[in-house]
C-alpha cells in the first residue's frame, strides 16, 4: 500500500502525517508512506492519497477515520 500525505509542511500537514503513521501502526500495516509538496488532483491541503486515490482533502483526518479507510 502506498500512502502520500500532500502539503507544504505546515503544522496541519505534520499532524496528518502523524495520524497516518499511528493508524498504520495500530492496524499493523506495512505501508510505503511519503510526504509530498504537490500531487495531481489535490486542491486543498493537507490531503491523504492511498494507492493513487485522494481519500482526504482539506482537513486533518483522525486516526479512527484513517483506520476505517485503511483497514485491510
Amino acid at each position: 500500500m502506498k500512502i502520500e500525505i500532500v502539503g507544504p509542511g505546515c503544522p496541519n500537514c505534520e499532524e496528518a502525517e502523524r495520524a497516518v503513521f499511528n493508524a498504520c501502526a495500530e492496524l499493523g500495516l506495512a505501508a510505503d508512506i511519503s510526504h509530498v509538496r504537490e500531487a495531481a488532483g489535490v486542491r486543498a491541503t493537507p490531503a491523504v492519497i492511498v494507492d493513487g486515490h485522494v481519500v482526504i482533502s482539506g482537513r486533518v483526518p483522525t486516526v479512527a477515520e484513517l483506520k476505517k479507510i485503511l483497514k485491510p
